[in-house]
């Protein structure tokens, strides 16, 4: 991977660090599976089965007068929620399971592969794709997926009020970091006259066009149903609070972070927040109407309210359950993550 990325400088001089990230991470994605104990961090998949059944009761209701019905998810991983998801649905839904089709979006054959071992009890209900269906009717989920879409890093220059950009460089066997000119094609956030003159020299703002991209392709490809991502992010205006003059981008190493985020490329995890409003913008453009943006914790604990008054559509709550819904809503714990809910009416 250190080979590809000093190619790369070679032949351009320097490279912005959204370059840097989008091939640290296809390396590091491509060959580590990384969640989990053994892995570099954990998810809400990783924590146990009641993410995902949680999540079915809420999409079954969602869905329920549909006659045919699509989940399509993308950054599946092992694919473990999935398998979560569907075990949940035929037990308890067996009538919607019968006309559910599951779609993952999947461009890697690696990845594939391992989601094809993980949902081989699911063959029919589960189909693979490259890239987004044209049209669906239904859900379109993502967990913990925009983090780690590539992002430019920014660094304020207080004497000329303006944006400078963060590229990479080589130096000998190891990468170091050089200010440069934005790229020409960013879209800079705009810095209001009050805060230009307080905001401190160096202040670090990443910006992400991909998952806005990305977010707005999701958009525009559903014609009915809802969009859903959960994820740790921020508002814009939070992103500039004295505190995040760092800004937000972390590595993450065997579940220990790290502001280093350019040593080992393709050996650890590369994230940094997302920005909700810019999410909520993007599909609201394609005409959806936003449904919610609340914490997980809330979130998740709406859906268990419901389990509590109908009990028969869900397993019971033993202590384990319990013990991992518990760290799903934990404000020091994945509570704190945040959950955007676009809704699109035919």
């Amino acid at each position: 991977m250190n080979q590809n990325i000093h190619r790369e400088i070679s032949g351009r001089g320097s490279i912005p660090f959204a370059c840097f990230m989008e091939l640290a991470l296809q390396s590091y994605y491509e060959n580590q599976k990384g969640i989990g104990r053994s892995g570099d961090f954990y998810t809400s998949v990783s924590v146990g089965p009641v993410f995902a059944e949680l999540l079915a009761l809420q999409f079954a209701e969602w869905t329920a007068n549909l006659a045919q019905i699509q989940i399509v998810e993308t950054g599946a991983h092992q694919g473990q929620f999935a398998a979560d998801l569907l075990r949940w649905f035929r037990q308890w839904q067996p009538k919607l399971f019968a006309c559910l089709q599951y779609i993952i979006v999947e461009p890697s054959a690696t990845r594939r592969q391992w989601q094809q071992e993980t949902l081989r009890e699911f063959t029919g209900h589960v189909t693979w794709l490259a890239k987004f269906p044209a049209e669906v009717t239904g859900i379109i989920f993502t967990n913990e997926l925009l983090d780690a879409m590539p992002v430019h890093r920014l660094c304020w220059h207080a004497a000329e009020k303006r944006w400078l950009e963060w590229h990479v460089v080589s130096d000998g066997e190891n990468f170091i970091w050089q200010k440069a000119e934005p790229e020409k094609d960013l879209v800079l956030p705009e810095v209001h006259p009050d805060l230009q003159t307080v905001l401190p020299d160096g202040f670090i703002h990443e910006t992400s066009p991909a998952a806005i991209a990305w977010w707005r392709e999701a958009a525009q490809s559903l014609q009915s149903g809802k969009i859903i991502t959960l994820d740790y992010g921020l508002t814009a205006e939070e992103f500039f609070q004295p505190e995040r003059g760092r800004g937000t981008l972390r590595a993450y190493h065997r579940h220990r972070v790290s502001d280093d985020l350019l040593a080992n490329p393709g050996e650890q995890d590369l994230t940094a927040h997302i920005n909700f409003t810019a999410m909520q913008a993007a599909g609201e453009s394609t005409g959806l109407k936003t449904e919610a943006f609340i914490q997980q914790s809330k979130f998740l604990t709406q859906i268990f309210e419901k389990t509590v008054k109908a009990p028969a559509t869900f397993p019971v709550w033993n202590h384990a359950r319990i013990k991992q819904f518990q760290t799903l809503t934990h404000p020091s714990h994945l509570g704190r993550f945040q959950v955007l809910i676009q809704t699109c009416k035919p």
